[in-house]
């Protein structure tokens, strides 16, 4: 018997039918997370930390099908060159403009971070120092992401970070995407390692006998690597928690829906677990995009994974008005916004919770993603109340020089004592004191 296509599932809610619950879940701090998964993430990060490398082999050939003890760990200096010989020209072009585009922003970004502060008798430089070694997990498999590569390797580049090192999983035959060694080749990466999913975290964090630890964890992953950074942070810093990706689209029934249906459709082939959704007041908008998605959908390359991300998590919510889609999108947190309105601008400053905000018909997901110099690299699943994108500022500590005069610290005495006895620290103030003794 001829087994049937799945077919998509996508129909119109309307705002009123949506559950408080249904947002709140999203919260960071109401998450429930599986305690069995949970368990058996600590159970990976702790084998790891007690056994080192013949936990990495151990859980590689077991999840990954593959024997790292025959082919080694670590990617030698040679594998990374061999790579070059199965790529275009055309794509080592493309990953470079990346890489510059993006070096061009986070550039700009780092020159706000040094500046003075000065007045009569006393100056506070406001400066940086790197972060001495960081860690970019790059998700492999059909999710092989060279451009997530330089989304998390460049600004590290451009900070001056010492050593930077990579973890990908490998696919079936120990290999790692050539891209993605080209696109590290092409970042200056320090290392690379054969290592994927909540191993390679542990790996990352503790160090085994191949695998010399980082001080951060950067990049996105699966639930696994999402899980197992959460659970290491207590002991090393990581960027964020970014998850499968997500878009909502804010239109009105001045946009192509075509575009819209386009957009939906280009983040919901990554995994099956992206969330995609449009939300609208104009119901017309709404019907059209779906009867799009209907008709286009059935007839793509990857359609199996995307009827399953639209009909898993994706959605059309009609809105009564703007006010209410508003109130709506802040809620949710997204970690993408499309705004397609006719005046979006007006719309974005009304937004308080979002990874990254894109306005108008032209400035899609999908560019971001490849060229516009922005960081692809955002929170997910509700992250955005509390987290930004990554970028510069996460891999740079800022630092403060202060230098005071003599007359300065004098003229300052009082307000030190009030504070000092205020706080039952009596001695802070007389650290000041001491230094004025001979005047008493």
């Amino acid at each position: 018997m001829k087994k049937m296509d799945q077919k998509l599932i996508l129909k119109v809610k309307k705002f009123s039918s949506i559950h408080e619950d249904w947002l709140r879940k999203r919260y960071t701090y109401k998450t429930i997370e599986d305690p069995n998964l949970k368990q058996n993430i600590d159970c990976i990060i702790d084998d790891v930390r007690v056994n080192g490398d013949k936990a990495l082999i151990a859980f590689t050939e077991k999840f990954d099908n593959v024997n790292l003890k025959k082919i080694g760990i670590r990617l030698s200096k040679k594998n990374i060159k061999e790579s070059y010989n199965h790529v275009g020209s055309d794509e080592i072009d493309a990953l470079i403009y990346l890489k510059e585009r993006i070096s061009k922003i986070e550039a700009q970004k780092l020159k706000h971070l040094k500046y003075d502060t000065t007045e009569q008798g006393f100056k506070i430089s406001h400066t940086f120092q790197p972060i001495q070694s960081v860690g970019c997990y790059i998700p492999g498999g059909q999710a092989a992401y060279r451009s997530t590569l330089i989304m998390t390797v460049v600004p590290a580049k451009v900070a001056d970070v010492p050593r930077i090192v990579v973890c990908s999983p490998p696919t079936f035959n120990g290999e790692i995407n050539p891209l993605i060694l080209v696109a590290a080749d092409i970042c200056g990466v320090n290392e690379v390692y054969r290592l994927g999913g909540a191993q390679a975290i542990a790996a990352l964090a503790y160090g085994t006998e191949s695998v010399k630890p980082v001080l951060k964890i950067v990049g996105p992953g699966n639930k696994y690597v999402t899980l197992a950074k959460i659970a290491i942070s207590r002991d090393v810093a990581i960027d964020l928690p970014a998850g499968p990706s997500e878009v909502i689209i804010l239109a009105d029934d001045t946009v192509n829906p075509r575009y819209i249906a386009w957009d939906l459709i280009s983040q919901s082939e990554h995994t099956s677990d992206n969330v995609v959704g449009l939300v609208t007041i104009s119901e017309k908008i709404a019907l059209d995009v779906i009867s799009l998605l209907e008709s286009i959908v059935p007839t793509l390359t990857r359609k199996k994974i995307i009827i399953q991300s639209l009909s898993k998590n994706g959605f059309v919510l009609l809105c009564k008005d703007m006010d209410e889609a508003l109130e709506f999108i802040n809620a949710f947190a997204p970690e993408h916004l499309e705004i397609m309105t006719d005046k979006p601008r007006n719309i974005a400053n009304k937004i308080t919770s979002s990874g990254i905000i894109l306005l108008g018909e032209y400035s899609p997901v999908s560019a971001s993603d490849y060229f516009f110099g922005t960081n692809h690299v955002l929170p997910t699943s509700g992250y955005g109340h509390v987290y930004s994108g990554l970028s510069i500022f996460d891999y740079v500590k800022r630092i403060d020089i202060v230098e005071c005069s003599r007359n300065k610290l004098r003229s300052m005495q009082k307000i030190a004592k009030v504070l000092a006895n205020s706080e039952r620290l009596p001695n802070h103030f007389k650290a000041i004191k001491e230094r004025f003794i001979d005047e008493y």
